[in-house]
């Protein structure tokens, strides 16, 4: 057994911009919706580029309230490396809160819980590490964005 815990290295953050969702209603697993992912940026230590206009989130918000989250979306880098971007995660909340959320409000992300975990692919050799890392974020909805803090796992 390993003696020490993982560390965890701040990578980057985004910036994702979302646009209007498509409510599918009620099925079997909860209630679906899909949330085209249309841009954004990401800045930080070891990523820098912009989220692409391409992907989509699809979420299931369960009967007890956690939204299932799984999004795939691409970053291209600053110097050209396109890097694919698969985060699944949860994110619950009170009604209260989860209310507000949905009404646009800027709600402080230490009134819920968002984590997911990602993994990252690219073929640029420069970029080879993400797909030999795992990732994990911690962010929140602002407006009609999601801002991450993304972790490398050491």
């Amino acid at each position: 057994m390993p003696s020490v815990a993982p560390r965890l290295t701040h990578a980057c953050d985004f910036v994702v911009e979302l646009s209007q969702s498509h409510e599918l209603g009620a099925c079997s697993t909860g209630s679906r919706r899909i949330i085209p992912i249309v841009g954004g940026i990401v800045t930080g230590p070891l990523i820098e580029g912009r989220i692409l206009d391409v992907g989509a989130d699809w979420q299931t918000v369960t009967a007890n309230g956690v939204a299932e989250l799984d999004a795939r979306y691409g970053i291209e880098t600053t110097d050209g490396a396109f890097i694919e971007v698969i985060s699944r995660g949860i994110r619950h909340a009170s009604a209260d809160v989860a209310a507000r959320i949905a009404a646009g409000v800027n709600v402080p992300t230490s009134e819920y819980y968002m984590r997911t975990a990602i993994r990252l692919d690219c073929g640029h050799p420069d970029y080879a590490w993400v797909s030999r890392s795992l990732f994990l974020a911690l962010g929140g909805k602002v407006g009609s964005t999601v801002q991450l803090s993304v972790y490398r796992v050491d």
